[in-house]
């Protein structure tokens, strides 16, 4: 039986040198000694010909409980910058665990009038899965502003900083596109195969909690997905409970591929008591599932992130090592002659 066309992505529109980027605390709070590592995120995004605003709420000593403010404030402060068209993207700050609680007050309205890139990962994977369930909109799983841009960048070698800001700034204001991520020796083919279909995911636990509320993925929006996840913090089992929880939905009987992060702070994994290593785990949960498996790429946690754009068409092949975004994850334009 032939299965429907899927809907297409809502991309949101290129960004131009001069462009407002607003970086805000969509979930966790701003601690005093992180200021410096946001600093030198604005000197990134500057340098990168943008104009940089910090939003409210980004403050440091703000705090409700583990969040940057109560749920209902983050999302008027969110929803303000959704509906300000002088804001032309949006970058989380950091991660944390507050997007589930205001997940029900988004403006939907205000991002499908004006889709803008919003950026970030961990806590913020909920933000993307659940607006591209709800509106298609392509969501930038990448570096997040302090502990990212500001942190795991400029940690990075000089030329690999280099490398990144051009790939960032050919993301967000490229209308071709970008091919091939720049692949290293990190790597692996845990199983090899070749898919072609649109990139689907996050942090593994947000994609089973996003699934688990009334703003879920319809299950054919994962039909023929390469699939990527990473996860951090938490023990061996619970990966393995995840991916057993995803077996269950469905979903691993429906994707075409997956690709998985580097893991950050897993207790457990190839210890000496005979724990599985992370390898060993996805392909134990996927039997004899026969599709490709990239490993130990560079997103998530452990940064910096190629960016990996929710929606986007990909060529994935695993004994090659490649993977390749084969749509522009942003619009020309209006008026631009395209």
């Amino acid at each position: 039986m032939t299965r429907p066309a899927l809907p297409q992505p809502l991309r949101p529109s290129a960004l131009r040198p001069g462009d407002l980027v607003v970086i805000a605390s969509l979930s966790g709070p701003l601690h005093a000694v992180y200021e410096p590592g946001l600093k030198q995120a604005v000197a990134v995004l500057e340098r990168m010909g943008f104009r940089v605003r910090r939003a409210p709420l980004l403050e440091a000593g703000r705090h409700h409980w583990w969040s940057a403010a109560a749920p209902a404030e983050i999302a008027r402060e969110f929803n303000a910058l959704l509906r300000d068209p002088e804001v032309r993207a949006i970058i989380a700050h950091d991660g944390g665990q507050t997007v589930l609680g205001y997940l029900d007050l988004i403006d939907i309205e205000a991002v499908t009038a004006d889709p803008k890139p919003i950026l970030g990962y961990s806590d913020i994977s909920l933000l993307h899965l659940v607006l591209h369930a709800r509106t298609g909109l392509v969501g930038f799983h990448a570096d997040v502003a302090t502990s990212g841009l500001g942190g795991h960048w400029q940690a990075a070698p000089a030329a690999h900083q280099t490398v990144l800001e051009k790939l960032y700034l050919r993301l967000l204001t490229g209308t071709e596109p970008i091919g091939g991520l720049p692949a290293t020796t990190s790597w692996e083919c845990w199983r090899a195969g070749h898919a072609d279909g649109r990139l689907i995911g996050g942090l593994l636990n947000r994609i089973v909690l996003a699934q688990a509320t009334s703003y879920a993925l319809p299950p054919e929006r994962f039909d023929g997905a390469v699939l990527f996840w990473e996860e951090a913090g938490c023990h061996t089992s619970h990966v393995w409970g995840y991916l057993q929880v995803l077996r269950h939905a469905g979903i691993l009987d429906r994707i075409a591929g997956m690709v998985v992060g580097i893991p950050a702070a897993i207790d457990g994994l190839a210890s000496p008591d005979a724990s599985p290593t992370l390898q060993e785990l996805v392909l134990d949960v996927l039997g004899d599932r026969d599709i490709p498996v990239l490993g130990n790429v560079e997103f998530g946690h452990t940064g910096p992130n190629l960016p990996m754009p929710v929606g986007i068409r990909v060529d994935l092949d695993a004994h090659q090592r490649t993977l390749s975004l084969l749509e522009p994850a942003v619009r020309p334009l209006r008026g631009a002659g395209v």
